[in-house]
């Protein structure tokens, strides 16, 4: 006699769902992110990861741009701000502070873009900046121009993390950056004497080195320049 096929269960009867929660769907959003990338993270995607409709998720996130940058909050769990308590000069520590937080970027190249636009407003990004403005202020950097020389820096930093990440899908960046090195090397010292004159220079540094320098030239500014 063959066996009986069990009968569908009602609703009634499956194991009740957890309930949502703010931390829970961002940490879902997160994991989807790490295997799916973020343009697959939408409302809709990650209500069916939940077993939910969409219309729950608005309770406790209002859109995509609020959810991607709930994610980057997230991420920035990462940043290594303990130079702030750290010895030596404070513009290295204010470097060394948004050069890790570059790499966290590097690392999820996908939230690279997303982070130009998007402003996360959670505890991890809080963290950041006040991190940052503890060292301008270590600095002697007056309040005005330390308030609008955060905004700055953040986004020095997150630029340079975008257009790293757009390069690194990008199989004819080396061949571009070759044929940019030439071109400055064939330049006539006639009709173009400066550029003949630092050629070399100017493609010199390895990207860490610019990268360390971008920061203090823009930290040094943020010091220097009058809000007038």
């Amino acid at each position: 006699m063959a066996p009986r096929t069990p009968e569908p269960r009602s609703r009634r009867e499956r194991p009740a769902k957890p309930a949502l929660t703010h931390a829970g769907i961002i940490a879902t959003a997160v994991r989807l992110m790490e295997a799916e990338g973020l343009k697959r993270v939408t409302m809709r995607r990650l209500a069916q990861e939940l077993d939910t409709g969409p219309a729950s998720l608005y309770v406790y996130v209002a859109n995509t741009a609020e959810l991607h940058a709930a994610i980057l909050d997230e991420m920035l769990a990462d940043v290594d701000l303990s130079p702030v308590t750290a010895e030596g000069d404070w513009r290295d520590r204010l470097a060394a502070v948004l050069g890790s937080y570059t790499l966290v970027l590097f690392r999820n190249p996908s939230l690279a873009n997303s982070a130009l636009v998007a402003r996360p407003s959670g505890p991890h990004y809080l963290a950041l900046l006040e991190a940052i403005l503890a060292l301008l202020q270590a600095g002697g950097v007056p309040d005005g121009q330390a308030a609008w020389g955060v905004d700055v820096l953040l986004q020095v930093a997150t630029a340079t993390a975008a257009e790293q990440s757009v390069r690194d899908h990008d199989i004819s960046a080396e061949d571009e950056h070759n044929a940019l090195v030439q071109a400055l090397r064939d330049v006539s010292a006639e009709t173009h004497p400066r550029i003949a004159a630092l050629g070399d220079d100017i493609v010199s540094g390895t990207p860490e080195q610019k990268l360390a320098w971008i920061f203090r030239a823009v930290i040094n500014g943020t010091r220097v320049t009058p809000r007038e």
